[in-house]
């Protein structure tokens, strides 16, 4: 049996390196445009926000804080899947690796935590209109964003803890994009115990929890609507969460795909696949949805870019 110690590089081996040249070449450039958009587009809405004093606001600054957690997703994995892709070399040194895993961690962690959030700022601006600026005043807003990304620390530290005890045994090769922790523990052969008792706690505290948090949240925003007698009225309410709720629906529905899937070699490319829009192209996508449904910010896009 060899340890940990033992190990100097993994070997990356995504789904599609074996397929023909030209469907390589075409996934290379791929992901190289998803790289170049979601981080032009994540960019412009962090600097609009940050230029327009008007957006000053804690719903667009919560919406800054997801813009740069969709950066470190993107930033975290693709450039070195497009090294892998363009040079050939598909080694990544032991340290590399988990110092990959420890922001992964902690990029997906705090994007829950912030839609978390988000998800609270919309249920004190429709339930609480009139004390929604004392409730989230700029010193809460500068506490919640802290802790959201204390939050993915701990518990990404937590992760990486539980994965230094995996042992591996006969082969070193990943298959998969990135050094995923799933990926990991399907070529481990001991030390798991830990791992699973992590992952439940992690879940449960940092999954499981915010999500239901979030879904009554939405059921309170929902009656609340409900009794607002003029129809434009509850339209007009419900359009403010409509953004937040098609994020929500994709991150989760993205995640819990990925994360619920039994491992077995069966499954093994479609999971590649949807982690690879869970990683790469939802974090474009949730820039585009906010600006594309929101008035002000499509508005102070467009005086930006002119």
């Amino acid at each position: 049996m060899e340890s940990n110690t033992s190990i100097h590089v993994f070997h990356i081996l995504p789904f599609f390196v074996n397929a023909g040249n030209k469907l390589f070449i075409l996934n290379s450039v791929l992901f190289l445009l998803i790289y170049l958009i979601g981080i032009l587009v994540n960019f412009i809405i962090i600097t609009v926000i940050c230029v327009d004093l008007h957006l000053h606001t804690p719903m667009y600054l919560f919406l800054c804080n997801l813009s740069i957690t969709d950066l470190c997703f993107t930033t975290i994995t693709v450039p070195k899947l497009l090294y892998i892709l363009f040079s050939g070399n598909n080694t990544i040194s032991f340290t590399q690796c988990f110092i990959q895993m420890y922001f992964f961690f902690l990029a997906d962690i705090t994007e829950v935590m912030v839609i978390f959030t988000m998800a609270f700022d919309r249920y004190v601006a429709i339930c609480y209109p009139l004390d929604y600026h004392r409730i989230l005043n700029k010193n809460i807003c500068m506490l919640i964003i802290m802790i959201t990304w204390i939050c993915g620390s701990l518990g990404s530290s937590l992760f990486i803890c539980s994965i230094l005890k995996l042992v591996f045994c006969s082969t070193f090769t990943i298959h998969h994009f990135f050094c995923d922790a799933k990926a990991l523990l399907n070529i481990s052969c001991s030390g798991t115990k830990m791992f699973y008792i992590v992952m439940y706690v992690d879940f449960l505290l940092f999954g499981f929890l915010p999500v239901v948090c979030n879904f009554m949240s939405y059921l309170k925003i929902i009656k609340v609507i409900l009794r607002i007698k003029s129809k434009d009225g509850r339209r007009k309410t419900f359009s403010t969460c409509s953004s937040h709720l098609i994020v929500m629906a994709i991150y989760y529905g993205s995640g819990v795909s990925v994360y619920m899937m039994p491992p077995s070699d069966q499954y093994d490319i479609l999971e590649q696949i949807l982690t690879v829009f869970y990683t790469t192209v939802v974090p474009m996508l949730n820039p585009l949805i906010y600006s594309l449904r929101n008035k002000q910010l499509n508005n102070s896009l467009q005086k930006f870019l002119s």
